[in-house]
């Protein structure tokens, strides 16, 4: 979208168009802005478009009549799906958080109304690997984006928003953690994190930016990446319901977090630049869950009880009715050092933005497993679908999300095998399609 001025004739046809057909896209009140004297739908600017938030926000936005805009990496598997016809109103651009000069050029020709920048390099093991390329992409990458908005003159007319994370709370802190928690961050990932919090802090009051940062507890959805735990145990446990799979490892069953869906989260994301002025908000469930929880709760949606034996690292667990091992510890997944009581309290949130979370961890964790268990017998389970959405295909093949009605352990348990797959799956067939593959199987966050 450039600054070329909106006709009034351009205008009168947009709301003809909508007010008989219910699938023109709405125009909200807090959609429109003035532009030269004219309306024009709202200009937003997500990076990190391609990833799991980064959808659902793009999602809530067009569905409000927002012309959104996204960041895209130049890699062959971008390029390849971006030449399919997007979804209307979404156009993406190909740059680079590391280039100032490509950021320039992008929010100078598109002059968003609001960013929200959720790029990073998202994974807490793969930062201890890799501190250098962490810190210039997540912390350098988030001062170049303002200094951006800064140099083009954006500072009082476009909000921005800056994806925090929980992580920046560390070990031992009290719990529930809030905006006003100490931060004491124990990961590269989370140190580059709080760079980025500080930063749109002094951008806000040395330079009078509406800017906001979101401290969001882990968020999980379908779209999880398969390198993250949550995901890796519900696509484990999909393949195990089809008979593909006999069982999986993981690391610290007792690792605790605050799971919400992604899905709730971005709409807190989208308010927090709805508001008059910029803040910081926590965004979390207000619950806390092990690692041994997700993983019960992700068996009994398939009607598998898991009981457990041994301890530490000899530690399994079993189908209480077969017997049968269907989960291992295995000491490699630990994590260096590891947050245990992270545990949100979202009351500024609740009071200011009017923003709840609505799913339980129950219809989480179902969501998710009914998804892969579909993905499963589709042959999807390892494919490459992070990009789908942006060309109107998702989950349920219209760009949103299948929320199934809940079915009984028998219903859940009752799944039919894709012929055309494989009959089992071995734990090296799984290791070579990247689930297993190094420390990003233990990912948090």
């Amino acid at each position: 979208m450039n600054d070329t001025p909106v006709s009034i004739c351009q205008v009168q046809h947009w709301f003809t168009e909508a007010l008989p057909n219910t699938s023109y896209p709405p125009f909200t009140p807090g959609s429109m802005a003035v532009l030269n004297g004219y309306f024009r739908p709202r200009v937003a600017f997500v990076t990190g478009i391609t990833g799991q938030d980064g959808s659902y926000l793009s999602e809530v936005l067009l569905e409000k009549g927002y012309q959104v805009h996204g960041l895209v990496r130049s890699t062959a598997s971008r390029r390849e799906a971006l030449s399919k016809p997007l979804r209307p109103g979404l156009t993406m651009h190909l740059g680079d958080m590391s280039d100032l000069g490509s950021l320039v050029q992008i929010l100078g020709s598109i002059k968003p109304d609001e960013i929200y920048h959720l790029a990073a390099q998202s994974h807490v093991a793969v930062s201890f690997d890799t501190p250098l390329q962490t810190s210039d992409t997540n912390a350098m990458g988030t001062l170049r984006l303002l200094e951006a908005m800064r140099m083009l003159g954006l500072d009082k007319s476009t909000k921005f928003y800056n994806a925090c994370s929980s992580e920046v709370f560390g070990s031992d802190m009290p719990a529930p953690q809030t905006e006003e928690t100490t931060f004491h961050p124990v990961s590269p990932y989370a140190v580059t994190k709080l760079f980025q919090y500080w930063t749109t802090v002094n951008f806000r009051e040395a330079y009078g930016f509406h800017a906001s940062n979101g401290i969001l507890f882990n968020h999980e959805s379908p779209r999880r990446g398969t390198t993250f735990v949550t995901r890796k145990i519900t696509t484990q446990v999909a393949l195990i319901a089809c008979g593909k799979l006999d069982f999986f490892s993981l690391g610290n069953l007792d690792a605790v977090r605050d799971w919400g869906h992604a899905k709730d989260y971005m709409q807190g994301v989208y308010l927090m630049l709805q508001q008059p002025v910029g803040g910081d908000y926590v965004l979390s469930s207000g619950k806390s869950y092990s690692v041994r929880d997700f993983v019960e709760a992700a068996f009994k949606v398939i009607g598998v009880n898991i009981e457990w034996r041994g301890t530490g690292v000899d530690e399994f667990g079993i189908d209480s009715a077969s017997g049968a091992i269907r989960v291992k510890v295995n000491p490699e997944f630990y994590r260096p050092l590891d947050n245990q009581n992270l545990l949100g309290s979202a009351a500024k949130a609740k009071k200011v933005l009017g923003w709840k979370p609505t799913y339980s961890f129950e219809a989480l964790v179902e969501e998710m497993v009914l998804c892969d268990v579909d993905a499963v017998n589709t042959g999807r389970i390892f494919s490459n679908s992070y990009l789908d959405w942006v060309v109107g295909k998702a989950e349920s093949g219209n760009g949103a999300v299948s929320h199934s009605p809940s079915k009984s352990v028998g219903e859940a348990h009752s799944v039919t095998t894709n012929s055309d797959g494989p009959e089992k799956i071995t734990l090296a067939d799984v290791e070579g399609r990247g689930c297993y593959n190094s420390d990003l199987v233990y990912s948090f966050y």
